[in-house]
């Protein structure tokens, strides 16, 4: 049974969605799905951010970098219709994590147990490289997703040096100690972030085309240390040159899991 309040999360989803703060971004993601991909041209493309995927009380969290242009930004859904999205959900259905090893649409029935996927920036940037601004500027989405998972949140698997870098402020803000100096990244790298106090504030909205507010949650909601995991990033670099291995990727999110309580 969930521990979280489901809409918590089902509003922040709904703000991240609906957002406008970044107009280069803005401008991009709409292009991309005014004009589409030959062979995606029957698709009417969500051309937005995209929220965060998979239950409201996580115990493993999967942190990417940014949604595909034909990807997350023609389906709506983190990593699906893509070819990262197809190395990612095939190890997670491998480790027992999903109920199926493809993603394609957001009606196609995928449910993931006990883990969710969210990125640090929830626009589709151009080259797939946002700025230093935009990334944070769309840190305070991530902060807000992280406060609502403390109470289960346990592991988290970040995909590539961009989340790594991008992530580890969020952590703070979020109520957990990083390191100094920061942690560098690295595949298989694991570091222990222990939870620090967080203020108690009301919550605070956001309404699309404001830059993003956070809400504070008390220190009552704060749980457990968080243990962050380093991986290479499914990206068709790393996987068609095999920096990346589908094994590699599996033992990583199985140790996660099993640190996360998921995995025996």
């Amino acid at each position: 049974m969930s521990t979280q309040d489901p809409a918590g999360l089902a509003d922040l989803d709904h703000r991240i969605s609906g957002c406008r703060a970044c107009p280069r971004l803005v401008a991009w993601r709409e292009e991309v799905a005014r004009v589409k991909r030959a062979a995606f041209a029957d698709w009417t493309y969500w051309g937005r951010p995209v929220p965060g995927f998979g239950p409201d009380d996580a115990r493993l969290l999967v942190l990417g970098l940014a949604p595909a242009a034909h990807g997350g930004n023609r389906t709506g859904r983190m990593f699906t219709g893509d070819r990262s999205g197809d190395v990612l959900y095939r190890a997670l259905y491998d480790v027992g994590l999903a109920s199926q090893p493809e993603a394609v649409t957001v009606d196609d029935g995928l449910e993931l147990y006990g883990v969710r996927i969210t990125s640090p920036v929830h626009c589709a940037p151009p080259e797939n490289k946002p700025t230093p601004t935009e990334r944070d500027t769309c840190r305070a989405w991530l902060v807000q997703e992280l406060r609502l998972l403390r109470p289960t949140v346990r592991a988290v698997v970040v995909l590539g040096a961009f989340g790594w870098q991008a992530a580890l402020p969020a952590f703070a803000e979020a109520g957990w100690t990083v390191p100094r100096p920061r942690p560098a990244f690295g595949h298989g790298v694991r570091v222990t972030l222990d939870p620090t106090a967080v203020p108690t504030a009301a919550p605070a909205g956001a309404s699309p085309g404001a830059s993003p507010e956070v809400s504070p949650v008390a220190p009552a909601d704060a749980a457990a240390p968080l243990d962050l995991f380093g991986c290479f990033h499914v990206s068709q670099r790393n996987t068609f040159t095999g920096r990346l291995t589908p094994e590699m990727l599996r033992e990583v999110l199985r140790t996660a899991a099993t640190t996360a309580g998921l995995l025996p």
